[in-house]
Parts: C-alpha cells; sequence; structure tokens
C-alpha cells in the first residue's frame, strides 16, 4: 500500500492549481484543462509512480521488462506486437486485471495476455480494451512504483483511446527504449523534449546492444551523449540492455540505480514529479494569461487594431476550414485508386492458387449437378472469405497511403496556423503563445467482410435430374473453373470498394478533428480579446501570484 503524502507537502501545488483553474475558467481558457485534470488527479489519488518505457515500435520496450522481470510475461514477436497500455505492479499472487472502455474489470491468466494487448489476439483493439493491470510477486522489491509497458509511437495509428503519446502527460519516469540498430531518430528526439514536460526523470536505454561490438557500444554512448547535448541542450543517463548477454548485469544497475531509488524515495519522488507537472502547467498558464493582459490594458479601439492584426485574413476560420474540406477531398478522390492498384498486382497470383486448388480438390467431390454446385459454392465462399480476410490482415498497410497523406497534409495545417497565430500574438503583444499538446488521432479502419456471387446467372443445378454427369461432369468443371477469375476480380473490387468507405471515413473525421481544433483555439483567443475588459488588475494578480507560488516551490 502507498503512504499517503503529507499534506503540507502539496498545499503549494493545490494553491497553485486553484489559482489556474480559477483564472482559465475566467478568461475562457479550454487548453489546459487535461493538464489540469491529470495533476488533480495525482494529488487527489496519490497512485504508484509509474515508470513508462517508451520509445519507437520494436524498440524492445516488452522484450526488457520480461528481461528484467526474469520472465516471459508480455507477448512480443517480430512485428509491432503491443496495442494496449499494461501496467506492472507488486501483487502476492500473479493475475492480469483487464479494464475495459465501459468500465467494466475482468480477471484473466497471464498466460492469456495475448489475447487483450497484442496486435495477432486483439487485433485494432476489437475488444475494447482501456488498461490491463497486471500483479505479480516478481515486483515485491519496488512497492510504490508500477511498470508501463506502452505501444510503439512512430505508427500513424491509434488502437485505442489510451495511445502512448496521449498519455504521456500521466508518465511519472520515463524510461526510453532505443534500439541500437537505430538509434535516436528525430521522432525519439521529439519524445524526450515532450518529456520534459511532464516528468524531470528521463532516462535513455539502449537495447539490443548485443548487435554491437564492444567497440561500437562506446561509440554509439558517445554519439547519443553528443546529440543529446546539442540537440536538447541536456544530458540524460543512459543505460545499456540487452536480453541475450549480460542480463544479469544489466538488470542489477538498472534495478539499483533507477527503480531501487525510486522505491525507496516513493514520497519524495512523487513529490519532485507533481511539482514537476505544476511547474510546466504554470508556465503554459502565464504565457495566456500574459496574453490576454496585454490585450486587457489596450483600450477598445487599440483592441479591434489587434484583433485584425491577430486574427487576420489569413485565419479566418472559414479559410481554414475550406482548407481542410481540399486536404480530405483531394486524398479520399485518390483512395479507391491507390488501393487497386495494390490490389490488382495480387489478382493473378490468387487467381493461379486459387484455380489449382480447386482443381485439385474437385478431383474428390461426388454427386450430381445440384450437390457438385452446392459443394463448388460453399468451397469458394470459405476460399474467398479466407484470402480477403488474410489480404485484409496482411496487405492492409499498403492501402493507407492516402490516409497518411491526409494525416500529414492536416497536421501541416495546423502546424502553419498554430505557427502564424503565434506570430502575430508576438508581433502584435510582444508575448508568446503558450505551447499546446495538440494530436491528430487516427482510429485505424476495421477489416471488412467478403461477398460472393452466383455459380449460374440461371438455376441450371435445378435440372440436376436431367443432366447425366458421366458425360457433363467435365463441362461443368471447365465452367467452375473458368469462373474463378470473375469471382476473384469481384471480391477484390468489393474489398477495396470497402476499404475505401473505411479509409475515408477516418479521413473525414480526422478533418472535423482538426476543425475542432482550429474552432477551439480561435474561441480561446477570443475570449482572451473580449473578456479582459475591467480584468487587468485581476489578471496581473494571477500571474504575479502565480509566479511567486512557483518560485515557492522552486
Amino acid at each position: 500500500m502507498v503512504e499517503k503524502t503529507d499534506g503540507s507537502s502539496i498545499l503549494p501545488a493545490q494553491n497553485l492549481l486553484f489559482l489556474i483553474r480559477e483564472s482559465c475558467r475566467s478568461l475562457g481558457i479550454s487548453s489546459l484543462n487535461r493538464r489540469i485534470g491529470i495533476c488533480e488527479a495525482l494529488l487527489t489519488e496519490n497512485p504508484p509512480i509509474d515508470v513508462a518505457i517508451l520509445g519507437q515500435f520494436k524498440a524492445g520496450k516488452s522484450s526488457f521488462l520480461n528481461g528484467f522481470l526474469g520472465k516471459e510475461i508480455l507477448p512480443t514477436g517480430v512485428i509491432p506486437v503491443t496495442t494496449v497500455i499494461t501496467r506492472l505492479q507488486y501483487g502476492p499472487q500473479e493475475r492480469a486485471i483487464v479494464v475495459l472502455f465501459d468500465g467494466s474489470r475482468l480477471d484473466a491468466p497471464l498466460d492469456q495476455l495475448v489475447a487483450f494487448i497484442s496486435e495477432a489476439g486483439n487485433p485494432g483493439n476489437a475488444k475494447n480494451v482501456e488498461m490491463v493491470d497486471v500483479e505479480t510477486p516478481l515486483l515485491e522489491d519496488y512497492p510504490g512504483l508500477r511498470l508501463v509497458d506502452t505501444p510503439g509511437l512512430g505508427s500513424v495509428f491509434k488502437a485505442h483511446m489510451k495511445t502512448a503519446q496521449d498519455w504521456l502527460p500521466e508518465v511519472g519516469a520515463a524510461i526510453v527504449a532505443v534500439s541500437s540498430d537505430r538509434p535516436l531518430s528525430g521522432d525519439d528526439l521529439e519524445l524526450l523534449r515532450e518529456l520534459a514536460r511532464h516528468t524531470p526523470n528521463v532516462i535513455l536505454l539502449l537495447t539490443k546492444v548485443d548487435l554491437l561490438t564492444p567497440e561500437q557500444r562506446t561509440e554509439v554512448v558517445r554519439f547519443l551523449e553528443g546529440a543529446l547535448e546539442r540537440e536538447l541542450g541536456r544530458k540524460y543517463p543512459i543505460f545499456l540492455y540487452s536480453t541475450r548477454i549480460d542480463t544479469e548485469r544489466y538488470n542489477r544497475r538498472i534495478a539499483m540505480e533507477i527503480l531501487t531509488k525510486l522505491s525507496l524515495r516513493r514520497d519524495l519522488e512523487f513529490r519532485n514529479i507533481l511539482r514537476h507537472k505544476v511547474r510546466s502547467l504554470t508556465l503554459a498558464c502565464v504565457g495566456y494569461l500574459e496574453i490576454a493582459r496585454e490585450i486587457a490594458v489596450r483600450n477598445d479601439r487599440d483592441r479591434d487594431e489587434i484583433r485584425g492584426r491577430i486574427l487576420d485574413e489569413k485565419l479566418s476560420l472559414t479559410a481554414i476550414q475550406e482548407d481542410l474540406m481540399l486536404i480530405a477531398r483531394e486524398n479520399s478522390r485518390q483512395t479507391r485508386t491507390y488501393i487497386m492498384q495494390h490490389l490488382g498486382r495480387l489478382q493473378t497470383l490468387l487467381q493461379e492458387r486459387i484455380a489449382e486448388e480447386l482443381r485439385l480438390d474437385l478431383f474428390w467431390w461426388r454427386g450430381n449437378l445440384w450437390r457438385l454446385t452446392r459443394r463448388y459454392e460453399e468451397w469458394l465462399t470459405m476460399k474467398m472469405s479466407a484470402e480477403m480476410d488474410r489480404i485484409s490482415r496482411i496487405e492492409r498497410s499498403h492501402f493507407f497511403g492516402t490516409l497518411i497523406k491526409a494525416h500529414d497534409g492536416f497536421a501541416r495545417s495546423l502546424s502553419s496556423f498554430r505557427a502564424l497565430l503565434g506570430q502575430n500574438i508576438e508581433s502584435a503583444l510582444g508575448v508568446k503563445l503558450a505551447e499546446a499538446d495538440w494530436r491528430i488521432e487516427v482510429a485505424e479502419p476495421s477489416r471488412p467482410d467478403v461477398g460472393f456471387i452466383r455459380v449460374f446467372d440461371f438455376h441450371f443445378d435445378l435440372l440436376w435430374f436431367l443432366i447425366p454427369m458421366v458425360l457433363f461432369r467435365g463441362l461443368f468443371e471447365r465452367h467452375f473453373l473458368d469462373l474463378v477469375p470473375r469471382v476473384v476480380e469481384m471480391n477484390l473490387s468489393r474489398l477495396g470498394a470497402q476499404w475505401e468507405g473505411r479509409i475515408n471515413a477516418v479521413i473525414e473525421a480526422m478533418r472535423r478533428q482538426a476543425a475542432t481544433y482550429v474552432s477551439e483555439e480561435l474561441a480561446t483567443i477570443e475570449a482572451l480579446l473580449a473578456g479582459g475588459d475591467g480584468k487587468t488588475a485581476e489578471i496581473e494578480r494571477w500571474i504575479k501570484e502565480l509566479k511567486v507560488r512557483l518560485a515557492e516551490q522552486d
């Protein structure tokens, strides 16, 4: 059981949060609501410290946790596996608690975790799993901590509501896994930069070091140290790891220098993490308040001029929405063509393979024409169902070209909007626009079903009693084989149409999401422009008090 933190030690954070929420509510600042909620939850719930294992997909996060625990608890594989956030903490008995989005919970044996948290067992998170909590005696030495396995970053898709990126504000301490075979990408740097806003405890874990010679390890560590200091302006502790060589030695260092220290000093570390989150939130709030103050001190004539300078014609909501509509429309138009180009490359081989399998199976079929036709329809239905499902499952990443292009287009549009708005605010008021957590979330399209056509346009098989199969069986078998290309083409076309519908629906959902971001941000700025009347002294008081309390925390 985690001990309750001394109430006096969290009072400054409570006071800061009260001021932040009061000022944001008064001025209509909604951009910070989620971060405020997370900090308030930490204060009231006092949960274990979440030590999150983060990084790009296939960086070895689940393998590291299994290696550290000395037991294969989490599923691993040669393709990206983890789809659901999984939290591990001490418990006297091994068990897993699966939490669904509807709030229900169910117990599951550890050997069945793959059915809930892996892409193979729970594709696209079809079972609506929000999170899985694992209890194990193997973490007895680390009370007050939870180790958190997260889905890999670097993918455009969002398999459920709590992806690794959405979960970043909740991180207590972070171990960022970077694979030795692809050390330190731009995405890794961006992740480290964002984590600095949410936790003071960030460690770099260089995984799969067995792929490197001792000299290469030294060279890679030296490269990482230089790149991190050059790009991010700070040093990070770097730990080596491998599940194949020297695992015990690596485990001992991680246990002693990271987890044991966090666990033994849990209350102090918790206060430091909370203080860090509140400090970052306070600075963001002060940024918005400074915009409001600069607006409030101007008279009505100046305020109209400022509104015109900030919200110029380039930042027209109508114009931006039209731009987003254009991005969605142009990409949606290309979706079917893009999909069918890929499916077309599969068609001939698929036709040949199915025809060959049918030719071999036909030899063993017996009965009159009616029975033969029913057998053929059942066989082809099962075969096409399996093939279309296989193609959807294995080839689906090749269908997402327009979805990825649309996502990038929306992201660029939002980035340009944000940059222009920030420039206008700085030019008009001399203050910078506060940072915002804008991310376009993508729900991966579900796999469609498959269709089938009838064997005959006219029901010849109903006249089976008039047709001697001894004479005509060969003719009908050739007819069955001749139908295969048509059936394959029809099902591939239908599969393409169904994928088109699903992908274009996601593109439209992204467009609405991007439009909502823009609308809410413009509404916030409008609220700041209109809401400062007579509040100059109050805004000044908020800024001064927030800065004073922030200094007291330091």
